[in-house]
């Protein structure tokens, strides 16, 4: 694999201690003192910690904020390899608390949580392998002070390389045993999950208990997906958040940044969680899908850009998709003898259902044509905020890039050809030249998740339609409104999860050929050309095809069986079929006069036809219209 040269890590016996919480900023004694905690000094080296490239301990943190006696809490630490499993020690002045379980994950960064029950009141002590110096100090208190406040929610520190190191741990533990088929109804429902989020109940408000009163809910869509993660994480610890309202730019420019609204806006209500869910709401409202597509070089941005190394890809990082959409990284999964790598993101839909998707070409669109694309697309990462003397303040890109622990500014993306970008992409994710067979059974296996992925967004479109008999959705009347627009269109309607469908359906029934273009990409059988494994792979794609089928609803409610095989001889039937008011045959590409057809009683109208027509030349072309 091609690694860059230019990101730095921390040496194997370097460690930035931080308690976020008490800790963070001075515990207080029973008298009210201040008590001091004390923290290594951070160590940087250009040399990597082991094969993988990962840095070494960057951050600990502790959740809850404020343990109280008796209660179970839990320790992250992020890191290498070797410190990934290294004991995680508690000790108080009782003596030491062995860990009742713990887990572990592949980062990047790595990390390893380890739960302890807490005993009476006192300070604590966290270690690794016994490196007291190296450790930290927290406060086991039975009644933590509050600090009230006008705003959403005060700060405590700014962004650092080990508060984003932290950030992407997270952001990984919560997705990290979730595949292709995961998906939730909403966001909270993630968070919610004390087992695999770190923060749960972290203020101890009770603010993610499902049973709650008063709860934290999440219910994004694409765009404000990664601003809800980014601003959950950030009121838990104490940490900067804003966002910018932005134009939506036009061709030949990109999306302009305006008024930056951060979490230091007063909101009166008193009750952390109603507030916090009031600042969210605000965060709907003023983020939308131009933001992520602003200008790389903009600096007034909420994101920047960032290389494309396996180094930079790490958890949390945003990819802008050119026509709106936005996914987030979570995980992923090393390449082995057996099987591909896999690259996985996390991305919300207007009805504000969340899902896994993997990196391919028919989830991952990428096009910097600027005659076809408003503003700049790709991965990029949110700018961090910086708090000093009290005032907030975005790090310029300069300021980045000399920032060893930050993943790296970089223009690499701007202007890069598709091919040049999906072609690093993939050394990225396989290192190894692939075996053809395994690497287009994989492909296959993407565009069926991307079938069956649809079979729940038509039918919730038919659901929609059967309690509300009679009701017609209505349609966007122009070109670029049919990809854009809000409401029940966007809810129910189809046209960019079928524009992107018909790009994976390409690149399944293209992937023989692209072995005789690109040969040294794979790694073909001794003696045979690349023409030979065509021929053989054109045999096996055939028979996969026939194998793996769909099964959808039909109008009767009776359900059809449909081969991805019998699915690609109707490619031409999809530029059509993603309005909502033709019936599920149609939106499935059932010949008429055929019996799939027959049952099929419910049409768009004439007016929405007509303008399916025109709006059909882009899906011919595979191109998204700009918007």
């Amino acid at each position: 694999m091609r690694r860059s040269n230019i990101s730095l890590s921390l040496t194997k016996f370097a460690l930035a201690a931080i308690f976020l919480g008490l800790a963070s900023c001075g515990g207080r004694s029973e008298s009210g003192k201040a008590e001091s905690v004390s923290k290594s000094p951070v160590e940087m080296s250009e040399d990597v910690n082991d094969d993988d490239h990962t840095p070494a301990i960057v951050a600990f943190m502790v959740s809850p904020e404020n343990p109280r006696p008796g209660q179970v809490f839990r320790v992250m630490v992020t890191g290498g390899k070797d410190n990934r499993k290294a004991k995680i020690e508690v000790s108080s002045s009782s003596g030491s608390i062995q860990p009742e379980k713990s887990r572990s994950g592949d980062g990047l960064p790595l990390w390893q949580i380890a739960e302890f029950k807490a005993g009476g009141e006192g300070k604590y002590h966290v270690a690794l392998d016994g490196n007291s110096a190296a450790g930290l100090n927290f406060l086991v208190k039975a009644k933590p002070s509050a600090s009230p406040t006008n705003a959403v929610w005060n700060n405590k520190h700014g962004w650092d390389s080990k508060m984003e190191a932290l950030y992407s741990a997270w952001i990984n533990a919560l997705f990290f045993d979730a595949d292709e088929r995961a998906s939730w109804k909403a966001l909270d429902q993630v968070t919610q999950n004390q087992e695999k989020n770190f923060l749960f109940n972290y203020l101890s408000l009770g603010e993610d208990d499902p049973a709650g009163k008063s709860k934290v809910k999440m219910q994004p869509d694409c765009a404000d997906n990664p601003f809800y993660l980014r601003a959950y994480f950030s009121w838990k610890l104490g940490l900067p958040f804003g966002y910018h309202e932005c134009d939506r730019g036009y061709l030949g420019k990109s999306p302009k940044t305006g008024r930056w609204i951060t979490n230091e806006t007063n909101l009166s209500n008193a009750n952390p969680i109603q507030k916090f869910n009031t600042f969210l709401r605000m965060v709907m409202n003023g983020v939308h899908s131009g933001t992520a597509r602003t200008a790389l070089k903009d600096e007034n941005s909420d994101y920047y850009p960032v290389p494309l190394t396996a180094e930079a890809l790490r958890p949390g990082v945003v990819y802008a998709d050119p026509y709106g959409h936005t996914l987030i990284l979570v995980r992923r999964v090393a390449q082995t003898g057996d099987s591909p790598g896999v690259l996985l993101s996390v991305d919300a839909q207007p009805d504000g259902t969340v899902g896994i998707k993997r990196f391919w070409k028919g989830n991952f669109l990428f096009n910097t044509n600027e005659k076809e694309v408003i503003g700049e697309p790709g991965f990029k990462a949110f700018r961090p905020i910086e708090l000093k003397d009290g005032k907030l303040r975005l790090l310029k890109s300069d300021e980045i890039a000399a920032n060893s622990g930050l993943i790296p500014f970089s223009l690499q993306q701007k202007g890069m050809e598709g091919s040049k970008f999906y072609h690093m992409m993939d050394q990225i994710i396989n290192p190894k030249p692939l075996d053809p067979q395994v690497a287009m059974l994989d492909l296959i296996q993407a565009l069926y998740e991307q079938l069956n992925v649809r079979v729940t967004s038509v039918a919730n479109g038919e659901a929609y339609l059967k309690v509300h008999p009679g009701a017609i959705i209505p349609m966007p009347g122009n070109t670029s409104g049919v990809f854009q627009a809000g409401g029940q269109w966007e809810d129910f309607s189809t046209p960019n999860r079928d524009l992107r469908l018909l790009i994976a359906m390409d690149a399944v029934l293209d992937f023989p050929d692209k072995i005789v273009r690109s040969p040294d990409d794979f790694k073909l059988p001794m003696l045979q050309s690349a023409e030979h494994v065509k021929k053989n792979l054109e045999v096996l794609l055939e028979k996969k095809l026939n194998e793996l089928a769909i099964t959808y609803t039909r109008s009767n409610g009776s359900e059809q069986r449909l081969t991805i095989a019998e699915i690609l001889k109707r490619k031409e039937a999809f530029e059509m079929a993603y309005n909502p008011n033709d019936g599920v045959e149609i939106r499935w590409g059932a010949p008429e006069n055929s019996p799939e057809h027959s049952g099929c009683h419910r049409h768009v109208s004439a007016s929405q036809l007509k303008t399916m027509n025109e709006v059909r030349v882009w899906f011919h072309k595979r191109l998204h219209p700009p918007t």
